[in-house]
């Protein structure tokens, strides 16, 4: 993670090396030039010692001086005044090896695991190791420090010169011309008696060897042994050596050459007066308006831009490759030197550091401490003295805010302060650290006492840094330092360079000592806006210190290499900026941060795209689009723009790329087989069946498959085959899809497919195509015109879509269904992972052709009343080329309809009363007779059976041919339970051939009913102690007494204005009714709203040879035992008998039990509507199951209502006050009952005793009143023994309306069982205004008891 390859300790000894000047002669250029290579970069490679030096220090002590290395370069003198900044050129020199160096494919890289985050980051990063090496070399040459400044010069001359000792000469004339003449201010000497050291340059492949030897022997007697050398090289033959290897050492400073070569020609020319950001001459355009800042996004952006980057990135690209003209391969530099002449060349090295180089600093050495020791009047050694200078009282550092001006004094060349700081930096180049420190803690007291800043901040750096550098640390490390030297660069001085180095060293120190917090803390202040590529590198840098705390700072690290991106953004380095994003994008991505997510991708897909990566800018673009985001319109279209041309260019190269607009949801797929429902054709309504508009609903499928369930079984003699698969016509995610589904050939299949669209901005589709592949061939459907899916909308279509993005561009792509099944969790490795099962909605196989039907229903209604009947019809089809058969319905109401039979249809005549209004019931015409059963009909067994739920369809033949069709009849009949029904049937039929994969196919409808209330039929039943007078004398022939209580509970709901009770039958293998009483003989029995009656029956048993009876009241009596009459009665008996018997026979005894079978009795009703003005007759039939003696039976089946929630209250409250009704209210009608004291019956020959009774109602008000006179018994505990065997039979409640003042009189008949006393007085009245519409009726006070004594003849 950004670790260099070397270690703080080197690095910062490299950073401070001796500097050697070279000056050769013409000759001497020309035979190095034949390597391809100058002197100076002839020695380079070898100027790193492999042996320790030693030096004796002032007091005598050797100092061991290892690895050391010395820097070589040709003199280049600059006449120009001295500036501390750095020349433009060696800001393009920096840029550009910053620019070379990119990780390479394959680099070692690193994982990070840091709680939920992951990062794979590089081990290291060499493009910063570059810059700060060169960096540190191209430090221009200042007054204040002496660390750059040259020791000693070579002087080289060939040995192919006619005199050499004269090219010696004048190189050293001109060596000393340009160090005294003050003509130039660069380069600077460290000493004025600076060391020249002679080389004579020997060329082995043409010089003569004898001559070069001789005239070395005449250097060695005029410069001594020591001041010259001999450096024989080029003693390899081209022709000789072509298959011999040798190594290359000069390819890592080949770059420097070029580049130091490129500052000379800037420097020379126009362009050198050009600044950082301006030299590239591309990171403006590149960076466009994102160089406001970092997180910042431009609405604006067109694709132009993408253009004119595309541009600029193609001419770099040509001038990167024209920068380097001259370089050739890794082979051709060195070719005339062998391995012999590396060691020639690394021995002159030696012997120039060891024999010249290191004796001549030791001895400056001396005479710098001798000078000192003399002008201070100290003792001869500084190092002896140094308990005096420093063991005293310490003198105070001067504040840095007080400075005399921004740099301080300029001392002398010859100043003693100058003087201890140019003995420290010759101490610190010998790595003698411990003088080093001692003199430059002298002199930064020194400094800082004159206010000599600029000096004081060198001394300071410097002292910090040869802290550091001491073996065995006797010291810390001085940070302090360097941040006071840090802050008068920057601040007091205004030079940056300075203080970049002085961060840089810094830096490397604190993270070498774990200070990872300070050392980031540290290179984040060094940013500024001067340099986009220092704050790049820095950014960088200080996100890797956050990234490497023991405790890592993630998002500190994502969030500081997002700010390194965009400042290599804005310094043209695009690959190094796009490398941030992508770092930074572990740690962004998927964590809920849309907005910087969002820039992330997009400034990746902006550099891809400029770096000719495409595919990388498509990706980038792409996580943008399917992301939700949360940016504005204006945002997203410019997101959208930008990728659409990236796109666009892409799809030169692709074809039909995946475009993730608009989303598709593939698990929302849905699957529809067959043609799709038809609509109503005028008065016929198609059976809904399935469409792709229903929602699927997993109880609702439940209700359908057991349906299926019935209807297989049915089909295969009550057993379901093993491989039974509910069908399935249309697929989605909740439906099984782990088989394949099969489809019928050449019936058409519907792919319904959700797009979502998630951006602001609308879309247009247009000529959407689905692409099936069937086997090895692909064929296309038909395309749709054009759909428009709206910004944040979802649009569900039945094809797959070619894109078309209105106001941007056109383009066409591809999109795969990817659709996921469910999530296995059956076995244990199904729970531990993850696993999803396959899903075949789209995987289908084709069989052969199969029987299709289509139903329509004919006056199919859509209200009834409860217990109505209707007619309507049922039209089948088939529209296959397959005859079916087998034509079955099963229904969740099996009792709501009936198809009939012909078997159940009587001979007898029918009544022409029954053509006349349409009755949907069979009728005959024959007078009832008095008193006795009107007729008999035999019924089997069968006939009386439960029938089942799955009903066959009785068409012709049971075959319905191709293209054939036929109706039926469909006798529906209104559910007991009022409120909305729904109601499913299920239609089942078979192909005739008998050879199909496919066994059945079934075909749904489901239909609203709603059913109002009409009657409430309330049955009982009583033992007659009394036979018939016609019977035989047995116990069982005094028969059974059964009542009817009739109520109209209907609320005018249809305009229904009364109902006729037509007719009362009964259906019992054994029992048979008679008609007893009738309170108005053969008068119909008619119940307006909310009015009651009550009928009375003899039931007698039948003999064994007899069947049903039925027992009616009718001229024209309906035939029961027929259709629909009878299936209506035998289906709704089986369901409320079912309902009733385990619960009721397993608590009853044998003796309570009124027959072996229920007695149903059976109400046919009449109804008079009034519709359009029109009055309608309305028939139905109401059935009641009698099971015990004493227990009411009823024919409305009573609706659990919800409890209500009840607010939970901790404070009781005092109950509602009781509102009593005015007492006007209460006498508005008074009541009197007009019947006789006694009356004598004779019980034993007739049990019912029949009593006339007269109710006088008097109106008191001067308005009209309407009134309610119910008759029903609501008896006290106390009385109820007192009228226990007294009744009201007839009509049980009135509604009537009285006139002002107005007196009616109603006529009663009260029943009793035996003689007795009995209280006639519990008719209950209630009353209320006429004109009080809204308001509920008032009970009225009733008169006093009515008792009449009844004797027993």
């Amino acid at each position: 993670m950004a670790h260099s390859v070397r270690s703080v300790q080197e690095f910062v000894q490299d950073s401070f090396v001796p500097m050697v000047a070279v000056l050769c002669s013409e000759e001497a250029e020309r035979v190095t030039a034949k390597n391809k290579l100058s002197f100076c970069e002839l020695l380079r490679p070898f100027c790193r010692l492999t042996s320790e030096g030693h030096i004796r220090d002032p007091n005598n002590q050797v100092q061991v001086v290892k690895n050391l290395r010395i820097g070589v370069n040709s003199i280049e003198t600059d006449p120009s005044t001295a500036s501390m900044a750095l020349r433009p050129g060696q800001l393009r020199l920096l840029d550009e090896v910053v620019l070379t160096c990119q990780p390479q494919e394959g680099a070692p890289t690193t994982s990070i695991k840091n709680g939920e985050y992951e990062l794979n980051l590089n081990v290291n990063t060499p493009w910063f190791e570059v810059y700060r090496r060169k960096f540190l070399q191209s430090m221009p040459s200042s007054d204040h420090e002496f660390l750059n400044h040259y020791l000693a010069c070579l002087l080289v001359v060939s040995s192919t010169e006619a005199v050499p000792v004269e090219q010696f000469l004048k190189l050293s004339q001109e060596q000393h011309r340009i160090q005294h003449s003050g003509e130039y201010t660069n380069p600077k000497w460290f000493i004025p008696n600076t060391l020249k050291y002679y080389v004579l340059l020997h060329d082995l492949s043409q010089g003569e060897e004898q001559r070069a030897d001789a005239v070395y022997e005449d250097m060695k007697q005029r410069y001594g042994p020591q001041g010259c050398y001999l450096l024989k090289i080029n003693s390899r033959t081209i022709s000789a050596g072509v298959d011999e290897q040798i190594p290359d050492p000069w390819s890592q400073y080949l770059h420097k050459n070029n580049c130091q070569q490129q500052v000379s020609q800037l420097d020379g020319s126009p362009a050198s007066n050009i600044s950082n950001r301006g030299d590239r001459g591309s990171g403006d355009v590149m960076s466009g308006n994102l160089e406001n800042h970092p997180l910042q996004l431009d609405a604006s952006i067109s694709p132009g831009n993408l253009e004119t980057l595309m541009t600029v990135n193609t001419e770099l690209k040509k001038s990167n490759r024209e920068v380097d003209p001259q370089t050739g391969g890794a082979g051709s530099h060195g070719a005339w030197l062998t391995l012999s002449d590396h060691d020639h060349i690394r021995q002159f090295i030696q012997e120039f550091t060891f024999r010249g180089l290191l004796p001549h600093i030791e001895k400056n050495i001396r005479q710098l401490n001798d000078q000192l020791v003399s002008r201070k009047g100290l003792s001869r050694s500084l190092l002896t003295a140094t308990k005096k200078w420093f063991g005293g009282g310490k003198v105070p550092e001067k504040a840095v805010a007080e400075p005399k001006s921004s740099c301080g004094l300029l001392y002398p060349p010859e100043a003693p302060e100058l003087q201890i700081r140019k003995m420290a930096d010759l101490c610190f180049l010998v790595q003698h650290y411990e003088l080093a420190y001692s003199c430059y803690h002298t002199a930064k007291k020194d400094f800082l006492s004159d206010q000599a800043m600029l000096y004081a901040a060198g001394a300071l750096e410097m002292a910090a840094v040869s802290a550091f550098l001491q073996a065995g640390a006797p010291r810390p490390y001085p940070a302090h330092y360097m941040d006071t030297a840090i802050q008068i660069y920057r601040d007091l001085c205004k030079n940056m360079v300075l203080a970049e180095r002085c961060a840089l060293l810094s830096a490397e120190i604190l993270k070498s000592q774990g200070k990872y917090s300070e050392a980031a803390t540290l290179l984040i202040k060094m940013t500024s806006e001067d340099s986009d590529l220092r704050s790049a590198l820095l950014l960088e840098q200080a996100a890797y210190c956050f990234i490497n705390m023991r405790n890592p700072m993630v998002r500190k690290f994502a969030f500081h290499m997002i700010l390194a991106g965009h400042r290599f953004s804005k310094a043209g380095q695009r690959r190094h900026a796009l490398r941030c994003y992508c770092q930074a994008m572990q740690v962004y991505k998927d964590r809920g941060w849309s907005l910087a997510e969002d820039h992330i991708n997009f400034t990746i897909g902006r550099q891809s795209f400029t770096l000719c990566q495409p595919e990388n800018a498509v990706t980038a673009f792409r996580q943008i689009l399917i992301n939700d985001s949360r940016q504005i319109a204006a945002q997203q279209g410019a997101f959208l723009r930008e990728y659409l041309y990236v796109y666009k260019v892409m799809s030169s190269f692709y074809i039909l790329p995946q475009l993730p607009l608009p989303c598709i949801q593939s698990s929302a797929t849905r699957v529809y087989f067959g043609p799709e429902r038809r609509l109503a054709e005028g008065e016929k309504q198609a059976a809904t069946h399935v469409s792709l508009d229903q929602e699927y609903d997993q109880d609702v499928s439940a209700i359908w498959c057991h349906l299926e369930e019935q209807l297989v079984a049915a089909a295969n003699r009550g057993i379901v085959p093993a491989n039974f698969r509910p069908t399935q016509c249309c697929l989605n995610k909740h439906t099984d899809n782990l088989r394949h589904p099969l489809a019928v050939v050449e019936e058409p299949i519907i792919v319904e497919v959700t797009f979502s669209n998630p951006l602001k901005v609308s879309l247009a589709l247009s000529k959407l195509s689905l692409l099936w592949r069937f086997g090895e061939e692909e064929a296309s459907s038909e395309g749709l015109t054009e759909v428009t899916n709206k910004s944040e909308e979802t649009a569900t279509h039945e094809e797959n879509p070619a894109q078309e993005v209105r106001n941007f561009a056109k383009v066409t792509d591809l999109q795969d269904f990817n659709i996921q099944g469910p999530r296995l969790n059956v076995t244990k490795e199904d729970k531990m992972l993850v696993r999803h099962g396959p899903d075949r909605r789209l995987d289908l196989l084709i069989t052969p052709p199969m029987p299709l039907m289509e139903v329509f229903f004919l006056q199919f209604p859509t209200a009834l009343l409860c217990g109505e009947i209707r007619k309507a019809y049922v039209e089948f089809s088939n529209v296959s080329a397959v005859a079916l058969s087998g034509l079955r319905v099963a229904s969740t109401h099996p009792e709501f309809f009936t198809f009939g039979s012909e078997a159940t249809t009587p001979m007898t005549p029918l009544s022409p009363t029954a053509a006349e209004n349409n009755s949907s019931y069979q009728t005959v015409a024959t007078p009832p007779q008095q008193g006795c059963v009107t007729s008999d009909v035999l019924l089997s067994a069968e006939d009386s059976a439960h029938p089942s739920a799955v009903m066959d369809i009785p068409i012709k033949g049971g075959i319905l041919k191709p293209g054939e069709s036929t109706q039926l009849p469909l006798w529906l009949r209104g559910l007991d339970t009022d409120g909305v029904h729904e109601i499913n049937f299920l239609f089942y039929y078979e192909s005739s051939e008998k050879s199909c994969r496919i066994s059945h196919r079934v075909l749904r409808h489901t239909v609203f009913i709603c059913a109002s209330r009409s009657l409430s039929v309330q049955a009982s039943a009583c033992r007659s102690s009394i036979p018939r007078h016609d019977s035989e004398e047995d116990e069982d022939s005094r028969g059974t007494l059964v009542f009817v209580d009739l109520e109209n509970i209907n609320t005018s709901e249809g305009g229904v204005r009364e109902f006729n009770i037509v007719q009362v039958s009964s259906s019992s293998p054994q029992w048979r009714l008679h008609k007893y009483i009738n309170p108005k003989n053969d008068i119909d029995c008619k119940l307006g709203s909310r009015e009651r009656a009550k009928l009375c029956f003899r039931a007698t048993q039948c003999k064994p040879q007899q069947g049903t009876k039925c027992g009616e009241n009718h001229p024209d009596y309906i035939v029961s035992s027929s259709t629909p009459c009878r299936d209506f009665f035998f289906r709704c008996c089986r369901t409320s008998a079912s309902q009733q018997d385990a619960a009721a026979s397993s608590k009853l005894s044998s003796k309570d039990k009124c027959v072996p079978d229920n007695v149903c009795n059976c109400v046919f009703l009449q109804a008079y509507v009034v519709e359009d003005n029109k009055q309608l007759i309305l028939e139905g039939q109401l059935h009641v199951a009698l099971q015990t003696i004493g227990k009411e039976a009823s024919s409305v089946i009573n609706k659990e209502e919800a409890q209500e929630m009840v607010l939970l209250k901790f404070k009781s409250e005092p109950p509602p006050p009781v509102i009593q009704p005015p007492a006007e209210l209460s006498h508005l009608i008074k009541t009197n009952l007009h019947h006789p004291e006694t009356f004598t019956h004779h019980f034993a020959q007739h049990s019912l005793c029949l009593v006339p009774v007269s109710l006088t109602l008097s109106n008191c008000s001067m308005a009209h009143v309407d009134a309610i006179i119910d008759l029903r018994h609501y008896s006290s505990s106390e009385t109820q023994e007192v009228h226990s065997s007294f009744a009201w039979v007839g009509q049980s409640q009135y509604k009537l309306q009285l006139k002002p003042q107005e007196v009616m009189c109603l006529s009663l008949q009260a029943c009793f069982l035996q003689a007795g006393v009995y209280n006639l007085s519990t008719p209950r009245v209630f009353a209320k205004p006429t004109e009080h519409g809204a308001m509920s009726e008032t009970s009225q006070q009733t008169a006093g008891p009515a008792l009449i004594i009844i004797n027993s003849s």
